[in-house]
C-alpha cells in the first residue's frame, strides 16, 4: 500500500508545516466511534479494523435500540425506538464512556459528530473528531440540500413515528457521489429506521453548546459534496468555537459526500484523522 504511506507522509507534513503551534497531551489509546442517524455500528466496520491495527482499543456502541442486523431492523424495529430523543442518546454514551478504564478519543459521523461535541462539553473525552457532523442548535445553513434532506425526518406532523429511509432519499443524502446501484447496495448493508425525536431533540436546549468555553482538541472534517450536512455548515460549526487557547482544526475533502467514511478512498480520511491524533499527541497542531 505505498500510495497510503505517501498519503500519510503528505498529510503529516501539512500539519507540521503550520507556523503557529499549540500544545496538548493526548495519551489515550481508546477510541469510541459514534454513528449517526439512519445507520448503526455496522457503518464503522472498516474504521474499527483500521484503528485497531494501529494499536487502539476501539469501541462502537450503538445508539439506543439500534443494535442488530440492519436488514432485520428494517423489517422489525424495537417498539421503544420512536420515543428515543437526543438527550437520551447522549446520556447513554455518557454511561458507556464512564464504564471505560480511560477517557477516550471520540470520533463521530453525522449526528455522531454533534454527539462528540456534546460529550466533550460534558468532559467525557480527551479529543474529538466530527466527520460531516451535525451542528449544535443555533448554527444553520441556507443550503437547500440540507432542508430537502432534513424536513422529511423532522416533520412534526408525523408524531412519534419512525423515519424509514427510502433508497431514493438515501441516494440523495448519503450516496450522491455513488451511482444509484452502488448507493442501493450500501443502503442494504447499513440503513436502519430512525427515531424522528433524535433529530428534533437537537433543536432543543440540550442540543446547544457553549462554544466560547475552553475545550478539548477538535478536528472538523467536511465533504465538499455532502447534501445533508453541507461543507458550509461544518465551517460555521468550526468557526463558532472562539477560545483562542483551545485546539481546533478544519479539513474539507474535495469530491466527497456524506458517505465519506465508506466511499472510495475512505482510507485517506481515516489517515488524516490518524495523523492529526499523532500531531496533537506530540504537541503540534495548527492554531485556531
Amino acid at each position: 500500500m505505498p500510495h497510503l504511506c505517501l498519503m500519510k507522509v503528505n498529510n503529516m507534513n501539512k500539519l507540521k508545516n503550520n507556523n503557529v503551534m499549540k500544545t496538548s497531551n493526548i495519551s489515550s489509546k481508546t477510541i469510541v466511534l459514534i454513528h449517526g442517524l439512519f445507520v448503526n455500528p455496522t457503518s464503522w466496520t472498516e474504521w474499527e479494523a483500521y484503528f485497531e491495527k494501529l494499536g487502539y482499543n476501539v469501541h462502537t456502541p450503538a445508539n439506543l435500540y439500534h443494535e442488530g442486523n440492519p436488514q432485520q431492523l428494517r423489517n422489525q424495529f424495537d417498539p421503544r425506538l420512536p420515543k428515543v430523543d437526543f438527550e437520551q442518546v447522549v446520556m447513554n454514551h455518557v454511561k458507556f464512556i464512564d464504564s471505560l478504564p480511560e477517557q477516550p478519543i471520540l470520533i463521530g459521523h453525522s449526528l455522531g459528530g454533534l454527539i462528540v461535541q456534546k460529550l466533550l462539553s460534558l468532559g467525557k473525552g480527551v479529543a474529538g473528531v466530527t466527520v460531516d457532523g451535525a451542528a449544535p442548535g443555533g448554527i444553520i445553513t441556507t443550503k437547500w440540500s440540507f432542508w430537502k434532506s432534513s424536513f422529511p425526518v423532522i416533520d412534526f406532523f408525523k408524531g412519534n413515528s419512525v423515519f424509514m429511509p427510502s433508497k431514493k432519499w438515501f441516494h440523495y443524502t448519503f450516496g450522491n457521489t455513488l451511482s444509484r446501484e452502488e448507493s442501493d447496495k450500501v443502503y442494504e448493508k447499513i440503513a436502519v429506521p430512525e427515531s424522528r425525536n433524535i433529530a428534533r431533540g437537537t433543536l432543543k436546549k440540550f442540543g446547544r453548546i457553549d462554544m466560547k468555553k475552553p475545550h478539548q482538541p477538535l478536528l472538523f472534517i467536511a465533504g465538499e459534496l455532502d447534501n445533508i450536512i453541507p461543507a458550509d455548515l461544518n465551517r460555521k460549526n468550526f468557526k463558532a468555537y472562539t477560545d483562542k487557547n483551545s485546539i481546533r482544526e478544519y479539513k474539507e475533502f474535495a469530491g466527497r459526500g456524506h458517505y465519506i467514511c465508506g466511499e472510495n478512498n475512505w482510507q485517506e480520511v481515516a489517515g488524516y484523522v490518524e495523523n492529526w491524533l499523532e500531531s496533537i499527541s506530540v504537541q503540534k497542531v495548527k492554531a485556531a
